[in-house]
């Protein structure tokens, strides 16, 4: 029995790290202050809507440009919404009428124009290492 449990331990952590290594490199801050807030969605059902997200990062911003190796994800296809929380109050800070104040981007680099992207525009295949380069956009 233990060396089954020992067998079976070893085998789960050969196919836990078989998940590809996702590089999201975020370019055009503007501030050096706050936080990145990264969020990776897997389907198209639940893109974009609020708590609804796969996965979420965090990066502190330091830099005019930061980076983030992602291991965690299985392979597959993903889509990508990030923003930068200038103030750090953990929401993307919108006006009125929801146009958000806070520098924003998407997988694909993908820039709404009258609406909000899909899922289909700014989806992703993640089966193997990959490094995408997100630019961050505002209004």
């Amino acid at each position: 029995m233990y060396r089954f449990l020992l067998c079976f331990l070893f085998l789960s952590n050969v196919v836990c790290s078989q998940n590809p290594q996702l590089v999201i490199k975020i370019q055009n801050i503007e501030v050096r202050e706050g936080n990145i807030r990264i969020g990776v969605f897997n389907t198209s059902e639940k893109f974009l809507k609020q708590g609804s997200t796969y996965k979420n990062y965090l990066i502190s911003v330091k830099n005019t440009t930061e980076s983030i190796i992602i291991d965690d994800l299985e392979k597959g296809e993903y889509a990508i919404m990030l923003y930068h929380d200038k103030n750090s109050d953990g929401k993307l800070n919108q006006n009125i009428i929801g146009i958000p104040k806070e520098p924003f981007g998407f997988s694909n680099n993908i820039k709404p124009k009258l609406s909000k992207p899909t899922f289909e525009e700014c989806k992703f295949s993640l089966n193997s290492n990959r490094l995408i380069h997100i630019k961050l956009d505002h209004y």
